[in-house]
């Protein structure tokens, strides 16, 4: 999720995988797929340097192999990303 500000100061986070479009004429609108806009204080590149970050964040962790909900590490080598996994051809 990514924080961002109404035009009266309240701050909410939102999934940022669901927003569509970003829209800035002259206010910066997030679109989002279910058709939802939501007008921002945020410029359009603050609201994509978040989601960036945010989902830097998310493959950090994977990489990681912290469980971002307890914050532990997993044990088993088959579920870590640096698992290797082995490839078969595909049959047509």
């Amino acid at each position: 999720m990514i924080v961002v500000t109404r035009l009266n100061d309240s701050q909410f986070a939102i999934n940022p995988d669901l927003i569509e479009r970003i829209h800035v004429n002259p206010d910066t609108t997030l679109v989002m797929v279910d058709g939802a806009k939501f007008i921002v204080t945020e410029s359009l590149t603050e609201v994509i340097e978040k989601i960036a970050a945010y989902r830097a964040h998310v493959i950090g962790l994977a990489y990681s192999g912290t469980d971002a909900s307890t914050g532990s590490t997993d044990s088993n080598p088959d579920t870590r990303p640096d698992a290797v996994v082995p490839l078969r051809p595909r049959r047509l």
